[in-house]
């Protein structure tokens, strides 16, 4: 998923994992999501109601996707983990392929069993502002930097909120400030990268984006701020999948 055009960076669809940062405390985030593929990890997601999860568009294959719950080492056969398999994918009507519209509701076969290692996770109001600058966190088991290998365990990064000026400079025409929004790190190498889209950007414990798309060419470069589809934008379609 590489797209040239005239803007000085070429982004590629996230997939994102995490660059730097750290490992998360085990079960600490009972709603993170491993999309695998054949066993191997694709994506990540939320868990949002006990038979939905909210992942990125781009994240579907023309092979079955299982979601995999309750999960800290996907490597393991840990017994905390559920793996139930997709019933229906949802993606948005509008998404072409490219980076709008780029999110994707997947309603299980069968509902989660929630407990302390699976939990559902409340979504951002329709309107709710979030300021920049605040400081919010990234977590995945996807890449640890560019042509690396994805992390067994999650990881977690502190990342910080741009203005959307900011990431209209950098990524031109591909930035929508209604849909997206964008974070850096203040670390250098740290960050973003490729093996974890669809996972969550949380500011203030809330999830508030879901992982898009980062500079095609070095996840780790840190004047490309990663881009994430706005949670709130998407609120009413959402409710009206999920009503069913």
């Amino acid at each position: 998923l590489y797209f040239s055009s005239s803007c000085s960076a070429s982004p590629v669809s996230s997939q994102s994992g995490i660059v730097g940062g750290k490992t998360a405390k085990p079960h600490s985030r009972p709603y993170m999501v491993s999309l695998q593929v054949q066993g191997h990890h694709r994506c990540g997601g939320i868990l949002i109601r006990n038979d939905f999860v909210l992942t990125s568009a781009h994240c579907k294959t023309e092979q079955d996707l299982t979601v995999v719950l309750g999960a800290h080492n996907i490597k393991k056969q840990e017994k905390s983990q559920q793996r139930i398999p997709v019933e229906k994918y949802h993606q948005h009507p509008k998404y072409k392929g490219q980076f709008l519209y780029d999110i994707m509701l997947l309603k299980l076969k069968t509902n989660a069993t929630l407990n302390k290692y699976v939990k559902t996770v409340g979504l951002p109001k329709k309107n709710g502002k979030i300021p920049a600058n605040i400081k919010c966190y990234a977590a995945g088991w996807g890449q640890t930097g560019p042509n690396k290998p994805g992390s067994d365990v999650l990881k977690e990064v502190m990342v910080k909120l741009q203005f959307d000026q900011e990431c209209s400079h950098k990524w031109q025409n591909y930035f929508s400030s209604d849909q997206m929004m964008c974070v850096h790190s203040d670390k250098r190498k740290e960050g973003i990268c490729q093996g974890d889209s669809g996972g969550p950007l949380l500011c203030r414990k809330m999830p508030q984006g879901i992982s898009a798309y980062t500079k095609a060419s070095g996840c780790d470069d840190t004047k490309y701020p990663h881009v994430f589809m706005k949670i709130n934008f998407f609120s009413q379609w959402i409710k009206n999948v999920m009503q069913g």
